[in-house]
Formats: structure tokens, C-alpha cells, sequence
């Protein structure tokens, strides 16, 4: 299902393309590059991960000038900050290569393990990330107090690279909190600040997550209707509830009972209604479009179909993310309240209080998918599949109808020959082109009449 956008199409000469160089971006993320090895020079650990150049990175400014007490703990503040660059540097190269992924009108179906494994490693960084806080602290604040003066102005905020990782999960510029008075921009210059504003102008991965969504199959009017179909059984529902309300002989409770079936209403009202759903994404309180709302809707609620398995792990993997930065948020406040409480912090910041600001929803990406729980309904009540569906959402349904649908089978080999026989051909283009795991092209001539297909090219 990972895009089964074509569902019952054949897929044009332009998307099999698409979905080529799609792969070829994967393969392209794991080339070889030199590193400015010299060749001449036989290749061993230490030169192949540079580590001198990398070990000699650390100057500690409180052991220049002769100082005999430089502060030990500068050493440490250090490594782990450097740490963090490099760990932001693996987010921003993973996150760009998901977001190369996605960017395509068809979304090869081979493809989302690599994007789930890729957010996953993502995810994983940045709870790491979170427990290298508790090591900055066992650095005491007095320890801290000693090294603080040899950071004069700079600060974490001066970090191109954490605002690129922001930017390329898809941060709202709008929504962002101004620090000290002036735009997070403000504080880059030259080469940094032309990465910045690149980044602003590219497609963040909410951008094409978004995208992606809003191709789900089933929501069209003219087809499953899957919209039509969720409002007759939430209205069914919130029905049921009010008879349950008004058959209720307590009038406290039935108050009560009526309020709640009330509440139900407004709350589904901001998912029914297009336009409300659009004016609280003006206001920064949604951040997907309606359409692939929907998309991701459909895909909470059909989860347990075989061609919905990866498609919901995308959207977990992507809410793992967003819970994981915000716990990195908060823990990146309390590490700094621990060291310097309410003090103004080195950038001329309010230090504690600007960076608790930073940990509402105001920084959140994919806040929406958190909040699907809001809209889910009990199993029973799911809008059931139509058959046209129910087969494209199930790898092996497809299979038995596509092999035991036609009866043109030469005995000798078992072969059907799909270029052949029309009827045939066009199911199997129907089916290669929904699951998106094979391309139908000139060089599939047939298939094995069994219980699995196979193409002989």
C-alpha cells in the first residue's frame, strides 16, 4: 500500500521512471567517498575515520596562556557538544535521503522498510541524544560557573546545524518563539546563513509526508468513499449515545451523558468540516492538510490489512520522532535550570524560560498524528471494505484472483501468457500496478499459473 495511487491504472512510463531513480537514491546514499584519503596511503582505522584531525579538535580555551588551573570540565562540555554536531549531522543526512524517497509521484512499495528503518535510526539518535544530558550533568553548576566565562556571547542557539535539522522535519517558521527579541536567522551569517535559507525554500519531510497522504486509495467520492462512509458511522454512533442519554431516568446524569454526546459533536465537527479544519491550520493548530488527515485516518483505522502494515509504521516511526525532540527539548531545559537557574543565559537569552517555551506544540511536527486518537472508532463500527478494496488491501487476495480467474493455461508448462490474452494482462497490470512491487513493462511476458505468481523476463 505504500502507494497503490494508481490502484486499478496503469502506472505511467513517467512513474516507473520515478520510482527507478527513487532506488537509485537509496543505493546512492551508501557510494563510496574518498574522504581526501591519500591512495598512496594504506588505509587504516585511524585514517579512515581521521581520527588525529578528530582528537585534536578539542581546545580547551581555560589551559591557554599559561593558566595553571585550567577547569577540568571544559574538556567534557566540549566532547559532548561536539557529539551532538555529529549525531545532528547523521539526523540531517538520514532525514534528507527519506525526504529524496518520498518526493515522487509513486512511491515504490520496495522502498518504505528503508524509509521505516532510516526514521527509526533517526528516532534513536535522538533518544540517545536525550541521555548524553544526565552526563553534561555530573558537571556541577559551580564546576559550570568556573568555565562559564570562557564562553563569552556564543551559544547553543548558534547551531546551523540543529536549526536545519528543525527546518528539514518541518518546524513552522511562524509558530517559532523569537529569541531575544529577534528572528532565529538573525544570528547566522555567510555560509550558514545561505544553508539556512536553502533548507527554507526545499521540502521538508512533513511537506511530502503530507503529499504522500493525500494519495491514500479509498478516499475518493466516486470510489470506497471512505469519508462518507466514517461520518454515517460516527453520526450512528453519537445517535446511539444520545437515545442512550435521553432514556437515562437521572437527571444529573442524563445532563451529563448529553453534555459529553455534545462534545462529541464539536470535536468531530473540526475533522468534517473542511473549512474549520483549514482555519485552525491558519492558526498553526494543524499542520496537515484535510486530505491526508484523512489519508492517515485510513490508515489507523485499516491497519491490520497486509498492505497497511508499513504504511502505519511509517506514521509511528514519524510520532517516535516527534515525542523524542521533545523530550530532548525539555531535558535540554532542565539540564540548563540545574546549571544556571534563572540566570540570563550566555546568547542573551532567558535561558530556562526561552527554552521551556520551546517545548509546547508550538515545535511540534507531526502533532497531528498523535492526535488521530482524538477521531478512532471501535472496530465494529469501521466502515467495511468493498471487495475491490478488501482484495487490494490484501497481498495474497490479489494473488488468488489474479492466477485462478482465468482458465487460458498451456498444459504442458503451466503458463499463462499475459501479453497474449488481454483480459489477463489488464488484471495483471491492476495488480502490479496497486501493490507497486512489480512494474509491468515490455519484458514480462508471462507468469506461472501456481499458487504464487512468478515472471519469467
Amino acid at each position: 500500500m505504500a502507494c497503490p495511487y494508481f490502484a486499478g491504472k496503469n502506472r505511467p512510463s513517467s512513474i516507473q521512471s520515478q520510482a527507478l531513480e527513487s532506488r537509485q537514491s537509496i543505493d546512492a546514499s551508501h557510494s563510496h567517498h574518498n574522504n581526501g584519503i591519500n591512495n598512496e596511503t594504506p588505509l587504516s582505522y585511524k585514517t579512515y575515520l581521521k581520527i588525529p584531525q578528530l582528537l585534536s579538535a578539542q581546545s580547551l580555551l581555560s589551559s591557554e596562556g599559561g593558566k595553571v588551573t585550567p577547569v577540568h570540565d571544559e574538556h567534557l562540555f566540549i566532547i559532548t557538544h561536539q557529539a551532538f554536531e555529529l549525531w545532528f549531522k547523521q539526523i540531517i543526512f538520514d532525514i534528507e535521503s527519506v525526504i529524496k524517497t518520498f518526493d515522487c509521484e509513486y512511491l515504490e512499495e520496495r522502498n518504505t522498510l528503508c524509509i521505516i528503518q532510516r526514521l527509526d535510526r533517526v528516532s534513536q539518535i535522538v533518544k540517545l541524544l536525550c541521555d548524553q544530558f544526565p552526563i553534561i550533568e555530573t558537571m556541577t553548576p559551580q564546576d559550570f560557573l568556573e568555565m562559564r566565562v570562557y564562553l563569552g556571547n556564543s551559544s547553543g542557539f548558534e547551531s546551523m546545524q540543529f536549526r536545519l535539522l528543525e527546518i528539514k522535519l518541518g518546524v513552522c517558521d511562524e509558530l517559532r518563539i523569537l529569541y531575544n527579541k529577534v528572528h532565529y536567522t538573525d544570528v547566522f551569517f555567510g555560509e550558514e546563513k545561505d544553508k539556512i535559507f536553502k533548507a527554507r525554500t526545499e521540502k521538508s519531510l512533513l511537506d511530502v509526508v503530507n503529499n504522500w497522504l493525500e494519495r491514500t486509495p479509498g478516499l475518493e467520492a466516486n470510489g470506497f468513499d471512505f469519508f462518507g462512509k466514517y461520518k454515517s458511522a460516527v453520526n450512528g454512533m453519537i445517535d446511539q449515545n444520545k437515545v442512550h442519554a435521553e432514556a437515562c431516568e437521572d437527571l444529573d446524569k442524563k445532563q451529563v451523558l448529553l453534555e459529553e454526546c455534545q462534545s462529541q459533536v464539536d470535536i468531530f465537527a473540526t475533522l468534517f468540516d473542511e473549512n474549520l479544519h483549514n482555519e485552525l491550520r491558519a492558526k498553526g493548530n494543524r499542520r496537515l492538510t484535510h486530505k491526508a488527515t484523512l489519508g492517515a485516518l485510513f490508515i489507523y483505522l485499516y491497519r491490520e490489512e497486509p498492505r497497511i502494515h508499513l504504511p502505519f509504521q511509517i506514521l509511528q516511526r514519524l510520532m517516535d520522532i516527534d515525542s523524542a525532540m521533545l523530550k530532548f527539548r525539555y531535558n535540554h531545559a532542565c539540564m540548563v535550570q540545574r546549571m544556571i537557574g534563572s540566570k540570563i543565559g550566555t546568547g542573551g537569552s532567558s535561558g530556562y524560560m526561552y527554552l521551556r517555551s520551546t517545548c509546547g506544540d508550538r515545535y511540534r511536527v507531526f502533532l497531528d498524528l498523535m492526535n488521530l486518537s482524538t477521531y478512532l472508532i471501535t472496530r465494529d463500527r469501521i466502515p467495511p471494505l468493498s471487495a475491490k478494496y478488501k482484495h487490494g488491501m490484501s497481498i495474497h487476495d490479489w494473488m488468488d484472483n489474479l492466477s485462478s480467474s482465468e482458465n487460458d493455461v498451456d498444459e504442458e508448462s503451466g503458463i499463462h501468457s499475459v501479453s497474449s490474452h488481454p483480459s489477463l494482462a489488464e488484471k495483471f497490470k491492476k495488480a502490479t500496478s496497486l501493490s507497486g512491487q512489480l512494474i509491468l513493462d515490455e519484458n514480462v511476458n508471462h507468469y506461472r499459473h501456481a499458487g504464487k505468481p512468478e515472471t519469467e523476463v
